[in-house]
């Protein structure tokens, strides 16, 4: 098993200065999102504010050949959505959008719910499930707890709301790394190794949360956009945590 990071001072600071970053950046662009406009518009955006504003690298451009400096996923898209010039969004629509930035060598990552115009009643549920499922689990967070209780939080509150979890994608350490150890399932799995949080941990939450049936399936075409398998709507919210002396604190709030 890949050996887990505990931060030191030095590099938790620069860390809070790249989640700030991250936050930032969804701040930003929420005044541009409005029906009609393209998700490559709202990638060149961002990039060109991380580039030029923050002085800051997108950690998405080029990871693995992805082409774009953010990911855009619009109702059924689960995660990864690349942006491009024929995704307009419309009134109604939901859409995640997902930033991660390198700033001083170091990652921050975070991704929230846009909500266009007149939204359904499922579209503000789902989202607002999603939401709270993450904030409920970050808050059981203390050294000494077993990782996968974080799982079990948001399979316990997912459950009571009929919506589904997606199981093929987790979050993850972070740090000088896009992605390190340990992987943070947002499910209870018995079997997962049993992991103990320590002060100076770090990593995400990004539970991914599905209307409809839990099974998804990623695009033949572009090898990277994720969709629901029953093209129902999915809703993801994504947070950066860091595990103090006797909690934890949000690093991309």
């Amino acid at each position: 098993m890949q050996k887990i990071k505990i931060k030191n001072q030095t590099e938790i600071k620069f860390m809070r200065t790249a989640g700030k970053l991250a936050f930032e950046v969804l701040n930003m662009i929420e005044q541009y999102l409005k029906p009609n406009i393209s998700t490559e518009d709202i990638n060149q955006i961002c990039h060109n504010y991380i580039v030029n504003q923050q002085k800051a690298i997108p950690a998405c451009l080029g990871y693995n050949g992805f082409p774009k400096s953010i990911c855009t996923s619009i109702n059924d898209v689960v995660c990864h959505g690349i942006p491009n010039e024929k995704d307009i969004i419309q009134n109604g629509d939901i859409i995640n959008i997902d930033i991660a930035i390198i700033k001083n060598g170091y990652y921050g990552d975070t991704s929230k719910m846009f909500l266009i115009g007149k939204t359904s009643l499922l579209s503000q549920q789902i989202c607002q499930a999603a939401q709270e499922s993450l904030l409920q689990s970050i808050k059981i967070i203390k050294p000494g707890i077993q990782l996968s209780e974080i799982g079990k939080s948001i399979q316990k509150y997912i459950k009571k709301k009929n919506f589904s979890i997606v199981k093929e994608y987790c979050g993850h350490g972070i740090g000088s790394s896009f992605h390190e150890a340990p992987y943070v399932l947002h499910y209870y799995e018995k079997y997962h190794p049993k992991i103990i949080l320590q002060e100076g941990m770090i990593f995400t939450i990004e539970p991914m949360i599905n209307a409809g049936s839990s099974e998804v399936y990623c695009s033949p075409h572009d090898k990277w956009t994720v969709r629901t398998k029953d093209k129902s709507l999915s809703a993801q919210y994504e947070h950066t945590i860091l595990v103090t002396k006797k909690g934890y604190e949000i690093l991309t709030n």
